[in-house]
């Protein structure tokens, strides 16, 4: 079982994850921030994940810390799924339309967490969501995973649609990336051994 829970309490935040990666895309969110819970459905369900975020955090401040924590909890909840990565395909990426938008997603799961971030938005806002925040959750994520993330938006109008795609495209590459590949045979998917 491919499963991790994960609770993280600073004097910001207090985040509960739990995640199964070999689920079937049901999610029971509740962060406290709309549309963050929102893309964090879609992670679930495009990704086939079964995930579970519970969220108290210092909204009457602003969104950026529950936005933050929850990245880095998800992330160390799918690094501790992984468990030695054994079998998995590792390498994975998309290209994810969403009507007027396209955005490519590459992640190696290499135990090397980098971010490459190149999506921009129009507006400050997406209803009441800060778009900035979007990038401090992948930074989070990806950091916390251990993976080499590529976001890249190609082209998009609406922020909505823009996040959307980023989030979908998260989910889809990474549900190929950590999928079991029958010709490893149980082996890590590195020359070194080990990731």
């Amino acid at each position: 079982m491919r499963t991790a829970s994960i609770s993280r309490r600073t004097a910001e935040t207090d985040v509960s994850v739990s995640i199964d990666l070999d689920g079937t895309g049901k999610a029971t969110i509740a962060t406290g921030v709309g549309f963050l819970d929102h893309m964090l459905e879609l992670f679930a369900r495009h990704g086939l994940f079964d995930v579970t975020i519970k969220v108290e955090g210092d909204l009457h401040v602003d969104q950026h810390h529950t936005t933050e924590d929850t990245g880095i909890a998800l992330g160390q909840a799918v690094a501790k799924a992984l468990g030695d990565k054994r079998g998995i395909a590792r390498y994975a990426d998309i290209h994810l339309p969403m009507d007027e938008t396209l955005s490519r997603i590459a992640i190696d799961i290499s135990g090397r967490p980098f971010l490459v971030f190149r999506t921009t938005f129009r507006v400050e806002k997406i209803g009441q969501f800060d778009t900035e925040l979007v990038r401090e959750f992948f930074q989070a994520f990806a950091m916390n995973a251990g993976i080499t993330l590529h976001v890249e938006t190609l082209y998009g109008d609406n922020a909505h649609h823009i996040a959307e795609s980023v989030f979908k495209g998260l989910a889809r590459a990474l549900r190929k990336a950590v999928a079991i590949d029958p010709r490893e045979d149980g082996r890590v998917p590195s020359t070194k051994g080990s990731l």
